[in-house]
């Protein structure tokens, strides 16, 4: 699963959403983070990550799906997994 998508909720402060999916665009893995003030606690972000399938929603939409695969491509063509982004 690569990153395809990072934003910020506009329901609640602080927290970033972070969207991973396949390289069809065809599954997605949505992840929400607090973000922090508090220095030792620094979580990297990465190009990709392992996720269960029980895990992974479908992507509906065409378009949707057609520019997560694109992202994820590039992603996947632009850093190794686990290099931080």
């Amino acid at each position: 699963m690569w990153l395809v998508e990072r934003t910020y909720s506009d329901d609640e402060q602080n927290i970033i959403i972070l969207v991973y999916a396949t390289l069809d665009g065809e599954r997605y893995f949505r992840k929400e983070r607090a973000l922090t003030s508090f220095t030792s606690d620094i979580r990297e972000t990465t190009a990709a990550v392992d996720v269960s399938p029980s895990n992974l929603g479908t992507v509906e939409d065409p378009e949707e799906r057609d520019r997560y695969a694109a992202e994820a491509a590039r992603m996947a063509d632009a850093y190794e997994p686990d290099d931080p982004v």
